[in-house]
């Protein structure tokens, strides 16, 4: 799976489970999720667990620290770097 395809399928799946409308202008792939409110800090966690289930890689402490993850572009290139073993 490349980085495009996770970008498609993580927008799809956070505009469902946060409600968020096809028209939003201010949505997209490089927005920052959690400065724009689309996603708060239970919402971080749920996001965690999904991208964990989705994509069989673990989301450590560590990991939230030291690699960006605020944007979906973000978010994808770590699942990519993650699964290939680079992180």
């Amino acid at each position: 799976m490349d980085c495009d395809t996770i970008i498609r399928e993580l927008e799809d799946h956070i505009r469902r489970r946060y409600g968020i409308d096809e028209n939003d202008e201010d949505f997209g792939v490089d927005v920052h999720l959690f400065d724009y409110g689309y996603v708060d800090s239970i919402g971080a966690a749920a996001l965690i667990a999904h991208i964990e289930q989705t994509y069989g890689v673990q989301v450590t402490d560590r990991d939230i620290m030291l690699y960006p993850m605020n944007t979906i572009r973000e978010i994808a290139r770590f699942i990519e770097a993650k699964r290939r073993g680079e992180r």
